[in-house]
């Protein structure tokens, strides 16, 4: 039991301790944490992996901590990245702020030498945080006690991902466009040095994430720094694809520069967190993702994959087959969705050469049902199904071993299908958080999953009892199909993929900032919109005269 002698002052969100009298207390060289036992596993919430990216450090990589031998509680999250407040990201309405490098941990004390899975939370690199109910790992460690669940806390949207270098003294920030990138591997380097105090084996480590999460895990193999830190990959929903070239990022460095009228870097770093903070909530819709800066992340990031640079690396990776339907949520329901999907695929097509732009109409032909979900399909294959394929394809030519997943169970919400997101209830065994699954997820769905990541991230092999997963290999194509009955076919989606694969050139990611109205759908609904209101101003000047006679 932890006895509090004394509070010295505050870390994070947790306090500090004179000494500490408890079965759930674990030595590191930065600081003895006290955690929070529940049943058989201990719960370390708010631990530390890098100085806090404060001061001076703002805008900088992360530095390492020092060694102490400091006492702390871990009851309670570190603070959430700066972001604005959004309905679907709860942790965005978690106390924020630039003091965000840390990360929780489930483990069961008893059980030594456990696989290690660590966890990076999705959120368009602009959204996110360890606090969300959703990423709670106590349900997954007590079902699987012989694991050690860990989630990352890194910097998104205007503290992890912008390219300083077009502000007067951005040269000293080489780093700003991937920040959030090197955070993780700050994590890991971390977790490398400290896991075993835990029960882990460093030597056996698996990282995970969805959508942007799922982008992190995609491109830290490829980064030569994060080498060694890990030996699996579980990419949901997320891909190389996921990333920015350096002409992309520049409108949100001029937004910046317009918002902030600041002339350089000196303004910048004389801002308040408060500022900050209001600065960010005028520019989080244009957020970056990760920049192809040709440093840090390759220009061509599928290219070590095709090379065989990251075939040391076992791999799951998958997509849901509604992905974009989340955003009918996001954007406020199907009435706006219905408007921003063709403008959007509009914008996209002029970027296609002719051959390209026929291929895509063929796709799209071929399709039945509504021009929106044709639409929506076509975008589910090249933002996400397809670069997953193309990631996979890389990988299993040159020798790694991966894993193909196709999630179909549903949810319950109307026009969401198997959306984005929609996998995490069933993967964190929070069956009961019903956000993205509109109703409380299948429990038997959920222990499937839970299990076959489980035993993906202690033995490389995801299969268990009753389900055999064959590896993807191109001249089969092996996928898991994972519904209430889980189901391995071969080549799914094939006319789909051959008529699609050459347009992954164009490194489709979601950027909307440079979007142009000036279309022919927009044309068209603009002229609907005014014949109508003819129509009602015709009707309105009858009814008036009318009216008129009458009186």
């Amino acid at each position: 039991m932890t006895t509090i002698t004394e509070i010295k002052e505050s870390f994070g969100m947790n306090r500090e301790l004179i000494s500490c009298d408890s079965d759930s207390a674990v030595k590191c060289p930065c600081a003895t944490f006290v955690g929070t036992k529940k049943g058989n596993v201990t719960e370390f919430r708010g631990v530390p992996f890098a100085k806090p990216p404060t001061g001076a450090r703002r805008w900088k990589k992360p530095e390492p901590l020092a060694e102490s031998d400091r006492i702390f509680e871990a009851f309670y999250n570190g603070r959430s990245p700066i972001q604005t407040q959004w309905n679907s990201e709860r942790a965005s309405y978690y106390p924020q702020g630039e003091d965000c490098l840390y990360l929780n941990i489930w483990t069961n004390l008893s059980v030594k030498h456990k696989a290690v899975m660590v966890f990076f939370h999705g959120g368009s690199y602009g959204w996110g945080g360890t606090a969300d109910p959703l990423y709670n790992g106590l349900n997954f460690v007590t079902a699987h006690p012989d694991i050690v669940l860990v989630t990352v806390g890194y910097r998104v949207g205007l503290m992890g991902f912008v390219d300083l270098s077009y502000i007067k003294g951005g040269e000293d920030y080489p780093d700003a466009p991937n920040l959030g990138i090197l955070d993780q591997i700050e994590a890991l380097r971390w977790i490398r040095r400290n896991i075993s105090a835990f029960g882990g084996n460093p030597d056996n480590v698996t990282i995970f994430g969805e959508s942007a999460g799922g982008g992190s895990v995609s491109l830290l193999p490829v980064i030569p720094q994060a080498k060694g830190l890990f030996r699996r990959v579980i990419a949901e929903s997320g891909s190389v694809a996921l990333t920015y070239s350096k002409s992309e990022c520049r409108d949100y460095t001029q937004k910046l520069i317009e918002g902030s009228g600041a002339s350089s870097m000196d303004d910048l770093m004389k801002l308040s967190e408060a500022e900050i903070k209001e600065l960010n909530d005028r520019l989080n819709l244009d957020n970056n993702f990760p920049q192809r800066d040709g440093k840090l992340i390759p220009l061509n990031p599928y290219r070590p994959y095709h090379d065989g640079l990251t075939s040391d690396i076992d791999m799951i990776i998958g997509t849901n087959s509604n992905e974009l339907n989340y955003w009918v949520g996001e954007l406020g329901g199907i009435v706006p969705y219905r408007f921003a999907m063709p403008v959007k695929y509009e914008n996209d097509m002029r970027r296609f050469s002719e051959e390209d732009q026929r291929r895509v109409k063929k796709f799209i032909s071929e399709l039945k049902g509504h021009d929106l979900w044709r639409i929506t399909e076509f975008y589910n294959e090249l933002m996400f199904r397809l670069p997953a394929v193309k990631q996979a394809e890389f990988h299993s030519r040159n020798g790694g071993r991966v894993f193909m997943y196709y999630w179909r169970e549903p949810s319950a919400i109307k026009y969401r299908g198997a959306c984005h997101a929609v996998e995490l209830a069933y993967v964190f065994g929070n069956t009961d958080e019903t956000i993205y699954t509109g109703k409380p997820a299948d429990p038997k769905l959920s222990g499937t999953v839970m299990n076959l990541w489980a035993q993906f991230a202690k033995t490389g092999n995801p299969s268990v009892k009753g389900i055999e997963w064959k590896p993807f290999e191109t001249h089969k194509r092996a996928t898991m199909i994972l519904q209430k009955k889980p189901e391995l076919r071969f080549d799914i989606l094939k006319r789909q993929r051959k008529l699609l694969s050459p347009l992954l050139k164009y490194m489709l990611n979601g950027s909307y900032t440079e979007l142009d109205f000036n279309i022919p759908f927009v044309r068209k609904k603009a002229a609907q919109l005014a014949a109508v209101a003819a129509a009602g101003a015709a009707i309105t000047f009858g009814i008036i005269k009318i009216f008129k006679k009458q009186v």
